[in-house]
């Protein structure tokens, strides 16, 4: 409906009426000049006047209004939970879904949907509207070389070098690095040193944004996942410490020292659990400590690494690396001083029970352990001069396993993006990456980050990022290239069928080795009732141990590596001795 309203106005108001027409042109007036008035002015004869030659512009202002930007963060979190479920507890939610499903309306509401469902699926399959039309065509780009550049370097402030031993991420995005610099060579830790820590800016590696002041050098430390202020670190005087970004430098929290590692705690992490205010501790002591950090004056449980399953601190082995997945919360290892790696049940009521496997390991040290993100049952280790790769399947050997190297690997870790990638430092101050889907017997990309010893590196979340750290207390920022950081086309099959196909080798070879050892107990006299029986069993196993002592292989491959890099120096230096002498004949040669 439209509605109109009229104005209405007298003419009387308008004023008068203006009518024009044409007329000539007339002069009302002719005012002459005074000659009086050019007594007051002086000719000038010549007139110079300066002409530049350039346009004309004229000036024109306009006043606009100004558009002010604003810069808001938008935080996404899962909805349609209940109040009293937490969504990023897995226990909370499963039990949810399981009391959702029993529901009767819930059952009815999926009948009802089944039939629209499959109309829209019949649909679907009767014509694809995302149908492409080119996938017979060959791509012809060439995919580029993997490559890596350095993006920032950060340097310890304090003029006495000391180690960085740990790099920690921020949660929430590539901003921050935390870093834990401590001097762990032998006889070598000063009473005087500093003791700071720093996190540091990613964008800003001249100025720590702040410096963490603990009582005791730490070996580690860690950001909270739930709440990125606090962080935990292991003190090389065995205590943890809680710190929060929020409260300043100072440590808020603190264990006792009687309560505390005996050794300095080399590893610390976080454990999945409602408060988010749970972590577990190792030290080279042999114990493994769970602590709540709302009450840090005692530890929750205790862990006791004997080997004989007796809980004895005497015949406990040092724990020098941890592994914890949250999607198996119950689960966890731990990497040892001696060489082996320890898998743990926490649900278990004693020592015993809680020590499920002892693998073999590595020769030396175990520096550093991780599962693979993708598939956790297969786990990465580092130790000696080589990288491992298990499976909890097998439990004598590992699936998968990198040459002998000439410098002793310091630690290693999975690609968070990429099933088939994982990052290795060394000694000789190279980073390498592995992809082995693409290459097994060496490294794709080697990078020479510097010229001294790495002892740590740690990759972001989002798998592009690598922060290594080295023994003056340097950590270079690496950003790797995208073929790198991106998933390619069915490497999670290809990762996962590569992985079964070594765990059933290495079942076959476990089942013949079984199969030799009984035809050896049959040959030495066959198989008696009694004493007998049990004492050639003892001593064929003593004989089998013999066979394969480890610290005996171990030097073998060393002094045959060591014999090989000798045989290729002779080699090199006689062909350089032999061109040298050539080109002396050739020089008088020439000059005769």
């Amino acid at each position: 409906m439209e509605i109109v309203y009229v104005y209405t106005k007298k003419r009387s108001e308008f004023g008068r009426q203006c009518n024009f027409t044409d007329r000539s042109a007339e002069l009302h007036i002719n005012i002459m000049p005074e000659e009086s008035e050019s007594e007051n002015f002086i000719a000038k004869n010549p007139i110079d006047i300066g002409v530049q030659v350039s346009k004309e512009y004229s000036e024109h202002e306009v006043n606009t209004i100004r558009f002010e930007t604003e810069n808001r963060s938008i935080n996404h979190v899962e909805g349609g939970w209940p109040k009293d479920v937490n969504p990023l507890e897995p226990e909370q939610t499963i039990r949810y879904r399981k009391k959702v499903e029993k529901d009767e309306l819930y059952m009815n509401t999926v009948v009802q949907l089944g039939n629209v469902m499959e109309h829209v699926i019949k649909q679907n399959n009767a014509i694809d509207i995302y149908e492409t039309y080119f996938d017979d065509m060959t791509n012809e780009e060439v995919e580029d070389l993997p490559t890596a550049k350095t993006i920032n370097v950060f340097r310890d402030p304090n003029p006495v070098q000391r180690t960085a031993n740990h790099i920690s991420w921020y949660i929430d995005g590539p901003k921050k690095i935390a870093a834990s610099y401590c001097n762990l060579e032998f006889k070598k830790a000063r009473s005087d040193a500093c003791v700071d820590s720093y996190i540091w800016d990613v964008e800003n590696p001249n100025k720590p944004e702040l410096t963490l002041k603990p009582i005791s050098p730490l070996v580690c430390i860690e950001f909270n996942p739930k709440d990125t202020h606090v962080l935990v670190g292991g003190c090389y005087n065995g205590q943890v410490c809680i710190f929060d970004t929020r409260k300043g430098s100072q440590p808020v929290e603190i264990s006792l020292i009687e309560k505390s590692h005996r050794d300095p705690a080399y590893k610390t992490m976080w454990v999945q659990s409602k408060t988010g205010s749970e972590f577990f501790s190792s030290s080279t002591d042999g114990q493994v400590l769970w602590w709540d950090y709302r009450k840090l004056q005692d530890p929750i449980e205790t862990l006791i690494l004997d080997r004989e399953k007796k809980g004895d601190i005497k015949n406990a082995y040092g724990a020098m690396s941890l592994e914890y997945e949250s999607t198996m919360p119950t689960k966890f290892m731990v990497g040892t001083e001696q060489g082996y790696i320890i898998n743990c049940n926490r649900r278990g009521k004693s020592d015993a029970e809680k020590i499920a496997h002892i693998y073999p390991g590595h020769y030396g040290p175990v520096y550093a352990l991780q599962r693979n993100p993708f598939f956790p049952k297969n786990f990465l280790t580092v130790g000696d001069w080589t990288a491992r790769i298990w499976s909890e399947e097998i439990k004598e050997d590992c699936i998968m396993w990198t040459k002998f190297h000439m410098s002793y690997l310091s630690d290693a870790q999975w690609s968070p993006v990429r099933p088939g990638v994982f990052f290795t430092t060394k000694m000789d101050g190279t980073l390498d990456v592995w992809d082995f889907l693409f290459k097994q017997n060496d490294p794709t990309l080697n990078i020479q980050v510097c010229d001294e010893p790495l002892y740590c590196l740690r990759a972001q979340d989002h798998g592009r990022l690598i922060a290594t750290g080295s023994q003056s207390g340097t950590i270079t920022l690496l950003e790797l290239s995208d073929n790198l950081c991106t998933m390619q086309r069915n490497e999670k099959n290809l990762v996962s069928t590569m992985f079964e196909r070594e765990t059933r080798r290495e079942k076959i070879l476990e089942g013949r080795i079984r199969e030799l050892k009984l035809k050896e107990k049959e040959k030495a006299g066959g198989i008696h009732d009694g004493a007998d029986k049990e004492k050639k069993d003892e001593n064929a196993e003593e004989a089998s141990l013999k066979e394969v002592d480890p610290i005996e292989k171990a030097e073998k491959d060393f002094f045959k590596i060591v014999e090989e890099e000798k045989a290729k120096r002779k080699k090199k230096m006689d062909q350089n001795e032999s061109n040298t002498e050539n080109q002396t004949e050739k020089n008088e040669e020439k000059q005769n």
